[in-house]
């Protein structure tokens, strides 16, 4: 029954497809499900799931989950008060001589946007609501609008400091520990400024070739004697003041909490006043309105958090079968050479994001991979960025793409698939472009300070034989509890 937690997560994948079910839902039932079946055929001890309630107050006290529902709040700020509107139009007026200025301020707010909507689906459903009106206004094809969204909704994998990138420094910590704990190496374990950091220069390249591409495909539309949008009243002297000022704040902000000066908690809490002061004295804040910002910010944090402790029984029970042993043990007999491994969990993480959100992937499957995957191949951050590309990769794949699905099904109107698949590939191939210069190029990845070099008994590297022994015992004092949750490291003040 070692294979029981692969049979879960399949399960999983199918019932959401086949039910549309929310994603913590069908988690919380299949690891019951199974549960039961465990301990009914004494493999899961009963003792065990009493330790569930505990384990979830201990997550729960995790400082970085403190981010996480003022970030919602910023994003739903933005998409309800006027200012998405305003730099929307500001950024097409500015980026008018380019030939491709409503692209190009789409895709800026997509920047803007992605990294504080929570997660893919949330990022589509508010680009799709804010940018694809104002894209279709402005002229542009349906296809090449649904192609932007859908490249735009991405980015908040890879542009830090998302709440993606956030909960998924802290599951890279988790696991690169487990990892240190089981080689004995003397590194230093990788944290959430690490992952930050580590992005930046990939996430920089990708946002040029994205640019270069709705660039690109405007040009030659405008070039082919498409239909030219019509000049459109200039913003007022207010409005380029309101989005000069707006877009500085977020950029700061974002900017502080990347480089180390600000907490992520601190950022959005300053970010999330001004919104509303903004709103306040401009008088957009009314009744309302305030309360359907307070009511997006309620739902999406709650299906956050579900999906947290979803995602948290499951893993429990997928590693109380000891699944999490016979993938180590797999991967641990694939042979001497780590780039082989490092592919094939690339590979694996690439196919689970056809059906998984980026939260559902860190939460699930990164617990289980990771540990192992971090004993084979020690650079931890050049990891995690390869990680984040790939999922990346993967939501804009046609026509299983995580993201491809959830902007055709919001589409008011269906699109013909090889139009909006054409439109779609010059933004797929800057992904893999990048994917392949990170993979080819670790010193592309930002890392922190170099680790302190190993002295005494420790110095010595540590053999394939050794890695499968210290991991066995490693796994062995595990009682299916995964390390204490971390915490961010101390800002640079």
């Amino acid at each position: 029954m070692a294979t029981a937690g692969l049979w879960m997560l399949a399960a999983v994948a199918t019932l959401m497809l086949a039910t549309g079910l929310p994603a913590w839902m069908m988690l919380t039932g299949v690891a019951l499900v199974f549960a039961v079946i465990g301990v009914a055929t004494d493999i899961v001890p009963f003792p065990l799931l009493a330790a569930v309630p505990s384990r979830l107050l201990g997550l729960l006290e995790n400082d970085l989950l403190q981010a996480l529902p003022l970030y919602v709040l910023m994003g739903a700020a933005l998409n309800r008060l006027p200012l998405a509107e305003v730099l929307f139009r500001t950024g097409t007026r500015a980026l008018r001589r380019t030939g491709a200025g409503a692209p190009l301020a789409g895709l800026g707010l997509g920047v803007l946007l992605a990294p504080m909507n929570g997660s893919v689906g949330a990022s589509v459903a508010a680009l799709t609501r804010i940018v694809l009106p104002r894209l279709s206004a402005e002229h542009v094809p349906a296809e090449r609008g649904a192609a932007l969204v859908c490249a735009a909704s991405t980015l908040g994998v890879v542009v830090p400091p998302s709440l993606v990138l956030i909960l998924f420094g802290d599951a890279m910590l988790r696991a690169h520990t487990e990892a240190v704990n089981a080689t004995r190496q003397a590194v230093r374990i990788i944290n959430t400024q690490d992952v930050f950091r580590g992005t930046l220069i990939p996430a920089g390249i990708l946002l040029l070739l994205c640019a270069l591409a709705a660039w690109l495909g405007n040009r030659r539309r405008t070039a082919s004697g498409a239909e030219a949008a019509p000049p459109a009243p200039g913003p007022a002297t207010g409005e380029w003041i309101t989005a000069a000022v707006t877009t500085l704040l977020i950029a700061g902000l974002l900017g502080a909490v990347t480089l180390g000066y600000l907490y992520a908690v601190e950022a959005a809490a300053t970010g999330g006043v001004a919104l509303l002061v903004y709103g306040a004295a401009t008088r957009t804040l009314t009744r309302p309105v305030l309360a359907q910002v307070l009511r997006d910010t309620m739902a999406i944090t709650g299906a956050l958090f579900a999906m947290l402790v979803g995602a948290t029984v499951f893993t429990l029970i997928v590693r109380a079968f000891g699944t999490d042993r016979w993938v180590a043990e797999r991967l641990a007999g694939m042979g001497s050479d780590p780039r082989a491994v490092l592919a094939v969990v690339l590979l694996l993480l690439g196919l689970c994001a056809f059906v998984l959100d980026a939260f559902e992937m860190i939460f699930v499957v990164i617990p289980i991979v990771m540990p192992p995957l971090l004993m084979r191949v020690p650079d931890a951050t050049w990891v995690a960025v390869l990680t984040l590309m790939i999922l990346q990769t993967s939501f804009l794949v046609p026509p299983f793409g995580y993201a491809v699905m959830m902007v055709r099904s919001r589409l008011p109107r269906p699109v013909a698939a090889a139009g909006f698949v054409r439109a779609l590939w010059p933004f797929l191939a800057a992904q893999l472009l990048v994917l392949m210069l990170v993979l080819a190029h670790p010193a592309l990845v930002w890392r922190g300070p170099a680790p302190e070099a190993p002295r005494g008994d420790d110095a010595h590297p540590v053999s394939d034989d050794e890695v499968g022994a210290l991991l066995q015992r490693q796994l062995e004092r595990n009682d299916a509890e995964t390390p204490p949750a971390g915490t961010e490291p101390e800002p640079a003040r």
